[in-house]
């Protein structure tokens, strides 16, 4: 076969390949408990400021 040639074999097992879904995964969502602290010392506003500028750049 040469380079470039139409192979239907080849385009048939990409295609199956390519349609299949891998389903082995856990769906379900993790449920964590805990909490969180901040010790910088900044009031949620301040929080909120820097995260808007840090989805802003």
């Amino acid at each position: 076969m040469s380079m470039g040639a139409y192979d239907e074999d080849e385009h048939e097992r990409r295609e199956a390949k390519a349609s299949t879904v891998d389903a082995d995964f856990d769906q379900e969502r993790k449920e964590f408990r805990g909490s969180v602290t901040d010790d910088t010392g900044a009031s949620a506003d301040e929080l909120l400021d820097q995260f808007e500028k840090l989805n802003s750049e």
